[in-house]
C-alpha cells in the first residue's frame, strides 16, 4: 500500500500515510485497527478506576466487557452491511474485511450495549449505573478512534474553503470537511464535560448514559449531513445516523428530564416548592427531639430522682 499524501494547506500542514502499521510476512496490521484498539484500552482503564465509584464490581464488569466487545464488533459491521446490501450482495467475500473500513458506530453501540446489558443482568450488576460508565469510555473510543478514518482517509465531508480543509488523493485533490476531526474533538470534549458532571451533579444511575446520547446525538445529526460516505435508508432516500441521533437526542431529554424530576433533592435542601431555611430548621428539631427520646436518663443527673435514706436516717412520717 502506498503512502497517501494529506494536507491541511490552510494550515500549513502535511502528511503522509500509510493504512499498513506493519507487516508479517504476508499478514498487514492496520492502523486503523491499532487506533481503535487504544481506544478501546483507554476507555477500559477508565472504567476500571471508576468502578468503586458507581458501585460495580470489577470481575462482573469484565464479563460484561468481554462479551460487549465481540458483539460490538459483529453489530457495528452487520449494521454497515445491511445499508450497503446492494454492493455487499454482489460482493460476499468482502463481508468479512473489516481491516479495510466499514464499521458503523452506532452498529456497534447498540450491538456492544444489548449484549453487555443482557450479560450485566446475569450478573446482577446495576444496569443503569453501568451505562454511565459505558457512555463515558464510548466518548473516550470514538474520540480517539476517529482518527482511524484519517489513516484510511474516509468520513470526509463536502468540499468548503474553511481554513482547516483537508486535501488529499482520495477527496479529489479538492478542500474537503475534516468530519473525523468534528467528531474526535467533540467526543473527548464531551468525555471531560460527562466526568465533571458525573462527580458535581450525577443525580441518578444512568443519568450521564442519557446526557452521552445528547451530546453524542447532536453532533452526529449535523455532521452527518456534511459526509459523502453517509448510508441511507432503503426508502425516501433520508440518512440513517441522522435519523437515529435524532431519535436519541429526543428520547434522552425525555427521560434526563423524568430521572431528575424523581430524584430525591440534595441533602439539606426542601422538596420542590419549600425553603431551604425551613427544612433546615425542621431537620434540626426532629434531631434534637430524637436525642432527647432516645437518650435514656443517668443515675443522678434526673430532677425526678429520688435520694436513698443514708444507713442510720429515719423516715419521719410526713416522709411515709
Amino acid at each position: 500500500m502506498e503512502n497517501i499524501d494529506v494536507s491541511f494547506p490552510g494550515l500549513g500542514l502535511n502528511f503522509s500515510v500509510n493504512r499498513v502499521a506493519f507487516s508479517i510476512g504476508d499478514f498487514n496490521v492496520y492502523w486503523y485497527g491499532i487506533i481503535i484498539g487504544a481506544g478501546f484500552l483507554l476507555a477500559l482503564l477508565f472504567a476500571l478506576k471508576n468502578l468503586k465509584r458507581f458501585g460495580i464490581n470489577s470481575d462482573s464488569f469484565f464479563d460484561c466487557v468481554l462479551v460487549g466487545l465481540v458483539a460490538g464488533i459483529i453489530g457495528a459491521r452487520l449494521y454497515y452491511v445491511f445499508f450497503k446490501w446492494d454492493h455487499y450482495s454482489a460482493n460476499p467475500g468482502e463481508i468479512m474485511s473489516i481491516h479495510s473500513g466499514g464499521l458503523a458506530i452506532y452498529g456497534g453501540i447498540i450491538g456492544g450495549l444489548g449484549a453487555a446489558c443482557i450479560m450485566a443482568k446475569f450478573r446482577k450488576i446495576n444496569i443503569p449505573a453501568m451505562l454511565d460508565i459505558g457512555g463515558m469510555g464510548f466518548l473516550i473510543g470514538q474520540g480517539i478512534g476517529r482518527w482511524g478514518n484519517f489513516v484510511n482517509q474516509e468520513a470526509f465531508g463536502t468540499p468548503t474553503d474553511l481554513p482547516w480543509r483537508m486535501v488529499s488523493e482520495n477527496t479529489g485533490n479538492v478542500g474537503v470537511h475534516p468530519c473525523f476531526l468534528y467528531e474526535s474533538l467533540w467526543c473527548l470534549a464531551g468525555f471531560f464535560v460527562l466526568l465533571l458532571l458525573s462527580y458535581k451533579w450525577r443525580k441518578f444511575d444512568g443519568q450521564m448514559f442519557l446526557l452521552y446520547l445528547i451530546w453524542y446525538g447532536l453532533e452526529r445529526m449535523l455532521v452527518e449531513g456534511l459526509r459523502t460516505d453517509s448510508l441511507y435508508t432503503p426508502f425516501f432516500g433520508l440518512r440513517v445516523s441522522q435519523i437515529l441521533s435524532a431519535v436519541l437526542v429526543v428520547v434522552g431529554i425525555a427521560l434526563l428530564i423524568a430521572g431528575l424530576r424523581k430524584a430525591p433533592p440534595p441533602r439539606g435542601l426542601a422538596p420542590a416548592g419549600g425553603a431551604p431555611e425551613e427544612a433546615e430548621a425542621k431537620a434540626e428539631k426532629t434531631a434534637d427531639t430524637k436525642e432527647k427520646t432516645e437518650t435514656p436518663d443517668k443515675p443522678g443527673n434526673s430532677e425526678n430522682t429520688v435520694k436513698k435514706p443514708e444507713n442510720g436516717d429515719k423516715i419521719n412520717d410526713e416522709e411515709k
